[in-house]
């Protein structure tokens, strides 16, 4: 398992397909290591959470950090955790596509799932600066504009009525916003306008990003990505987030942090 994630680790940034065989290799490997030997002896992998969260951490580090390489690993430490583990059912239930993901996800228990999004929602570990595009004072006033008051002519609803008013998540579930890269933030706009990402009940961030210009999305990208973070990076409690949301928006139902 250890040589498996090494490798892992060394070839983040290569073709999905290729993730895919390793990390699906890697879990069933994990899986044989964790079976009791037939002569009642003691397995030799310990059945420790660094363990169960192996096949997530060669990707997204060893804490949960993201990979500074690769859009498509995002950050996990620090996130609500009712956040987290509504995304790892929707990868478990096909509502969020993403192979590896699926795979991953696609035999583990509500229990595991929770244990798993307790984990990295408990990581504290700092954020890496990322290269923002160069862009205009107008696209930066305009990104400022939409994060931090909306667009009431298009009826798009500030950032911060759902994200908080530092935008670094509210629980238990709503992610933070700042400390993400430029190209993650837009690459995430684009999927809620295209539904490569999912939601329960109104589609709140699709109807947001669809309200948007293109050029709205780079804007809020570009403004976001170019803040310096907070020092504290923590989601607020719910009972802190006085913004009401947008009427035809509701949080999501998943279990966790209820």
């Amino acid at each position: 398992m250890n040589s498996f994630v090494s490798l892992c680790r060394r070839l983040r940034g290569q073709a999905p397909r290729a993730a895919f065989v390793l990390l699906a290799f890697g879990i069933g490997s994990a899986a044989m290591a964790a079976t009791p030997p037939q002569d009642g002896t003691t397995p030799g992998v310990p059945d420790t959470m660094q363990q169960r969260v192996a096949a997530c951490t060669s990707c997204h580090g060893a804490h949960g950090e993201g990979s500074a390489d690769n859009v498509a690993i995002p950050r996990l430490a620090g996130k609500p955790v009712g956040y987290l583990m509504q995304q790892l059912e929707y990868f478990q239930t096909g509502q969020r596509r993403h192979a590896p993901m699926e795979y991953v996800v696609r035999q583990l228990s509500p229990a595991y799932l929770r244990d798993i999004a307790a984990y990295f929602a408990q990581q504290d570990v700092p954020y890496r600066r990322q290269p923002v595009p160069a862009v205009s004072a107008e696209t930066l006033r305009r990104g400022e504009q939409l994060v931090l008051r909306g667009d009431s002519t298009r009826g798009v609803p500030s950032c911060v009525s759902c994200h908080g008013a530092k935008l670094t998540g509210v629980e238990p579930m709503m992610p933070g916003l700042m400390g993400l890269s430029y190209d993650y933030l837009n690459t995430q706009l684009v999927s809620w306008r295209t539904r490569q990402r999912a939601a329960e009940g109104p589609y709140c961030m699709g109807v947001v990003a669809n309200r948007m210009r293109e050029s709205d999305i780079a804007a809020v990208s570009a403004w976001l990505a170019g803040q310096e973070p907070p020092a504290d990076m923590h989601p607020v409690a719910a009972s802190a987030h006085t913004e009401p949301l947008p009427g035809w928006c509701v949080m999501g139902k998943s279990g966790a942090g209820q």
